[in-house]
């Protein structure tokens, strides 16, 4: 007789029957496992949090004081005889797979995740480690063939060229991008010797929480306290995508304005957001990138949950594995934005 699932959908998200804990649910619940800090992930209202130690501030940042325990990357703990542990998965600060073990069965939910290539790594977060498994969960946000990275060294050149473009004719550079992740690995891989860097009240926020975490950040003012013009002209502001069309915006002047996102991959994206360039500089897993870290898994059955279910699942079925998927409320971090 099979083992019966060790995670199942519920209405209030993804649970675990034998351990009687959430993952990243989605309505408040007495247990839930945090995979990381974004809204769509997690959420207010639960009486008991567990995630990784390396993300602790920002989860607290973002949701106060709740009860939390914070795991050390591969510590385990037991709830109910199943043995969990959190893994880098390489997407955020303090972004981690959770891995499941009851009665010899081994189930990994990855969460959002970032592969990176040679050289590729993301500085801001520890980078992602497979975690072998029977049964894979795995996003897909990204799951087309048409999505392929480029070398980050070439994305972060293009930035640079762009800001410095804009600093010699006397203009602000704006990059939106997410505040919590985005922003600080923008932050990290640019050039802060082109001019000054500014940026908005919910990026700085999430910037203390990085540092307080020891991940090196360049220095940066929040754009409120400036009105030098001299200033404003050479600036690079990172800001959130809710800050575009502000009243905000008006104190730089005539600046230019560009977005850095996975979704600039395709044509008509940049279009839809309004704004002057797009950089593809995304923190998820490209098409190789998926393929890549489920293969790593060593996995005869996976589930996909939130971007193009259907389109993986079908890839995975012709590569002779089990697969399915999970109905989920993920995939939408970029809600937190409008609240920041």
């Amino acid at each position: 007789m099979a083992e019966p699932d060790l995670v199942v959908q519920r209405p209030e998200g993804l649970y675990c029957p034998p351990g009687d804990f959430f993952i990243d649910p989605w309505r408040p619940v007495e247990r839930a496992v945090i995979t990381h800090a974004h809204a769509d992930h997690a959420r207010a209202g639960h009486a008991h949090y567990l995630a990784a130690a390396p993300g602790a501030g920002v989860l607290r940042t973002r949701l106060g004081g709740i009860d939390l325990q914070a795991l050390a990357y591969g510590e385990v703990v037991e709830q109910r005889g199943v043995r969990i542990s959190l893994h880098p998965a390489g997407h955020v600060l303090g972004s981690a797979q959770v891995r499941i073990e009851h009665r010899g069965q081994v189930w990994v939910a990855s969460g959002d995740y970032f592969v990176s290539g040679a050289g590729d790594h993301n500085p801001t977060c520890a980078a992602f480690e497979p975690v072998r498994c029977h049964c894979f969960i795995t996003e897909s946000t990204f799951g087309l063939p048409v999505y392929r990275w480029r070398p980050q060294a070439e994305v972060f050149a293009a930035i640079d060229d762009w800001w410095r473009a804009n600093a010699e004719a006397g203009r602000a550079s704006v990059l939106f991008g997410y505040s919590f992740g985005k922003a600080q690995r923008i932050l990290a891989g640019v050039d802060a010797a082109i001019g000054p860097i500014l940026v908005h009240g919910a990026v700085e926020a999430v910037n203390q929480a990085y540092r307080a975490a020891g991940v090196a950040l360049p220095a940066t003012r929040l754009a409120t306290e400036v009105d030098d013009k001299a200033v404003l002209s050479r600036a690079l502001v990172v800001a959130p995508p809710s800050a575009a069309g502000s009243a905000w915006m008006k104190r730089f002047g005539p600046a230019t304005d560009a977005f850095a996102s996975g979704w600039m991959q395709l044509r008509g994206a940049r279009r839809r957001q309004g704004v002057e360039r797009g950089f593809v500089l995304s923190d998820h897993a490209d098409w190789p990138g998926l393929q890549a870290a489920i293969g790593a898994s060593g996995a005869s059955r996976v589930i996909v949950t939130h971007g193009y279910e259907a389109v993986m699942v079908r890839w995975l079925a012709a590569q002779g594995l089990q697969a399915g998927s999970f109905s989920t409320e993920y995939g939408q971090e970029d809600v937190q934005e409008g609240a920041s």
